[in-house]
């Protein structure tokens, strides 16, 4: 203590003696040990992507990614299949909707043999609440590409979005847009959930690029086995920005940063 005291009555730096070789590798193990057993525990969750603790913790909120829930919720969409309007299914997709007021909402999406199937579903109650049937044969664009918004909005998003249209003849009606909770529009976009980089399983079925794939090749093979009369046959895929006409959205800007339109646990109360 008086060697400290007189290096800093002399103004030089404090310094310390170098540890012994030995100490040097007991901490270096030490160190080593504790890293693995962090790796490992965070292996176990599925998140070893992710540096940042707090990530971490928010994602474990997510009630898709208890253990056991995603099987379930699977298995109850797919009961829900009519296999004489839709057909066999093709594949499970995990995505978030962005509405026509730039709300986030978490949906399981099912591209069958003849139809787009969207499921608004309750992970914490396991209960199907909503449905959207779409037949593939009157699905004509895909369009893909990064979120824009008009000149003098307030609101913006990062990320890649896929928007599907359904009938090219019909633009929605000046109420239906102005109306948050209008559900006639001819139109759905898609964007990344929150979990997608959870594990390989997560990063497989949030992945919308393969989803637009799927979706394109499924809705050519319809239009040739059930063309629609007076209808052009075919989809047109669009690689450009998706517009969303939202210019204030403070519901939404609430909505999305809390993450209200997902299945959380919220403190006491999950929603």
């Amino acid at each position: 203590m008086a060697d400290v005291k007189e290096a800093a009555a002399a103004g030089g730096p404090e310094r310390s003696q170098p540890a012994p070789a030995e100490a040097r590798t007991e901490a270096g193990a030490d160190t080593r040990k504790d890293a693995g057993d962090e790796r490992g525990a965070r292996s176990r969750w599925g998140l070893l992507s992710l540096e940042s603790t707090h990530d971490q913790f928010k994602l474990r909120r997510f009630f898709v990614l208890r253990p056991g829930t995603l099987t379930q919720a699977i298995k109850d969409v797919e009961a829900l299949v009519d296999p004489e309007v839709d057909g066999s299914v093709q594949s499970v997709w995990l995505m978030a909707e962005v509405d026509h007021w730039n709300n986030e909402k978490e949906r399981l999406v099912l591209i069958t043999d003849l139809t787009l199937l969207v499921f608004k579903y309750d992970f914490v109650m396991f209960n199907c609440e909503q449905v959207h049937r779409i037949p593939l044969n009157y699905v004509d664009r895909i369009a893909h590409g990064t979120f824009a918004f008009p000149k003098h909005s307030l609101l913006q998003r990062e990320g890649e979005g896929v928007r599907v249209f359904w009938d090219r003849l019909r633009e929605p009606s000046f109420s239906s847009r102005w109306n948050p909770f209008a559900t006639d529009l001819p139109s759905m976009t898609f964007t990344h959930h929150p979990v997608r980089n959870t594990n390989d399983t997560f990063v497989a079925l949030c992945d919308i690029q393969k989803f637009r794939e799927q979706l394109k090749d499924a809705a050519q093979k319809v239009h040739v086995m059930k063309p629609v009369p007076g209808k052009a046959n075919g989809v047109l895929v669009l690689n450009q920005a998706l517009l969303v006409e939202a210019y204030v959205g403070v519901m939404s800007f609430i909505g999305n940063q809390n993450k209200l339109g997902y299945c959380m646990a919220r403190g006491n109360i999950g929603y």
